[in-house]
Protein backbone atom coordinates (compact mmCIF):
# COMPACT_ATOMS: atom_id res chain seq x y z
CA UNK A 1 0.00 0.00 0.00
CA UNK A 2 2.79 2.39 0.81
CA UNK A 3 4.36 1.93 -2.76
CA UNK A 4 1.02 2.96 -4.20
CA UNK A 5 1.12 6.41 -2.20
CA UNK A 6 4.35 6.63 -3.33
CA UNK A 7 3.99 6.23 -6.78
CA UNK A 8 0.79 8.61 -7.10
CA UNK A 9 3.13 11.32 -4.93
CA UNK A 10 5.95 10.29 -7.33
CA UNK A 11 3.40 10.95 -10.47
CA UNK A 12 1.59 14.16 -9.10
CA UNK A 13 5.35 15.48 -8.37
CA UNK A 14 6.46 15.00 -11.90
CA UNK A 15 3.37 16.37 -13.30
CA UNK A 16 3.37 19.20 -11.12
CA UNK A 17 7.10 19.59 -12.87
CA UNK A 18 5.89 19.45 -16.04
CA UNK A 19 3.64 22.18 -15.89
CA UNK A 20 5.65 24.17 -14.13
CA UNK A 21 8.22 23.92 -17.26
CA UNK A 22 5.38 24.88 -19.49
CA UNK A 23 4.12 27.90 -17.84
CA UNK A 24 8.38 29.10 -17.27
CA UNK A 25 8.48 28.73 -21.11
CA UNK A 26 5.47 30.85 -21.69
CA UNK A 27 6.64 32.97 -19.79
CA UNK A 28 10.32 33.27 -21.03
CA UNK A 29 8.61 33.83 -24.89
CA UNK A 30 6.40 36.65 -23.36
CA UNK A 31 9.06 38.32 -21.88
CA UNK A 32 10.43 39.04 -26.11
CA UNK A 33 9.09 41.50 -28.31
CA UNK A 34 9.56 42.52 -31.95
CA UNK A 35 11.83 45.22 -32.11
CA UNK A 36 12.36 47.01 -36.14
CA UNK A 37 15.47 48.42 -37.67
CA UNK A 38 17.59 46.90 -34.90
CA UNK A 39 18.68 43.89 -36.98
CA UNK A 40 22.11 43.37 -38.92
CA UNK A 41 21.15 41.83 -42.89
CA UNK A 42 20.36 38.26 -42.36
CA UNK A 43 20.35 38.10 -39.27
CA UNK A 44 16.50 38.89 -38.59
CA UNK A 45 13.87 37.05 -36.86
CA UNK A 46 10.86 37.67 -39.71
CA UNK A 47 9.45 40.32 -42.06
CA UNK A 48 11.47 42.28 -44.71
CA UNK A 49 8.91 43.57 -46.69
CA UNK A 50 8.26 42.67 -50.29
CA UNK A 51 10.15 40.25 -52.24
CA UNK A 52 11.48 38.10 -49.12
CA UNK A 53 10.72 35.53 -47.04
CA UNK A 54 11.63 35.59 -43.28
CA UNK A 55 14.11 34.80 -41.00
CA UNK A 56 17.68 35.65 -42.14
CA UNK A 57 16.24 37.80 -45.27
CA UNK A 58 16.83 41.31 -44.45
CA UNK A 59 19.59 42.68 -46.69
CA UNK A 60 20.64 45.78 -45.02
CA UNK A 61 21.98 46.41 -42.17
CA UNK A 62 18.68 47.77 -39.39
CA UNK A 63 16.22 47.25 -42.27
CA UNK A 64 13.65 49.26 -41.10
CA UNK A 65 10.45 46.69 -42.17
CA UNK A 66 12.28 43.70 -39.86
CA UNK A 67 12.04 42.50 -36.95
CA UNK A 68 14.08 40.74 -34.13
CA UNK A 69 12.97 39.71 -30.84
CA UNK A 70 14.73 41.47 -27.83
CA UNK A 71 13.79 41.51 -24.29
CA UNK A 72 10.47 43.22 -23.53
CA UNK A 73 10.83 47.07 -22.80
CA UNK A 74 14.33 47.64 -24.71
CA UNK A 75 13.53 48.25 -28.09
CA UNK A 76 12.95 51.29 -27.99
CA UNK A 77 15.98 52.13 -26.31
CA UNK A 78 18.28 50.29 -28.67
CA UNK A 79 20.37 52.74 -30.78
CA UNK A 80 21.37 51.88 -34.00
CA UNK A 81 24.32 54.07 -36.10
CA UNK A 82 23.33 57.91 -37.01
CA UNK A 83 21.40 58.43 -33.75
CA UNK A 84 18.73 55.68 -34.97
CA UNK A 85 16.64 53.99 -32.83
CA UNK A 86 14.70 50.58 -32.43
CA UNK A 87 10.76 51.01 -33.20
CA UNK A 88 7.77 48.43 -32.44
CA UNK A 89 6.04 49.37 -35.38
CA UNK A 90 7.96 48.79 -39.05
CA UNK A 91 10.10 51.78 -40.42
CA UNK A 92 10.46 53.58 -43.54
CA UNK A 93 13.96 53.83 -43.42
CA UNK A 94 16.75 51.29 -44.59
CA UNK A 95 14.84 49.71 -47.17
CA UNK A 96 16.59 48.18 -49.92
CA UNK A 97 16.85 49.72 -53.44
CA UNK A 98 14.34 48.18 -55.61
Amino acid sequence: MSKMILSAAFVAGAVATAVSGLSTAAVAQDAKEKCYGVSMAGKNDCKAGPGTTCAGSSTVDYQGNAWTLVPKGTCVSMSVPDGRMGSLEPLERDLPKS
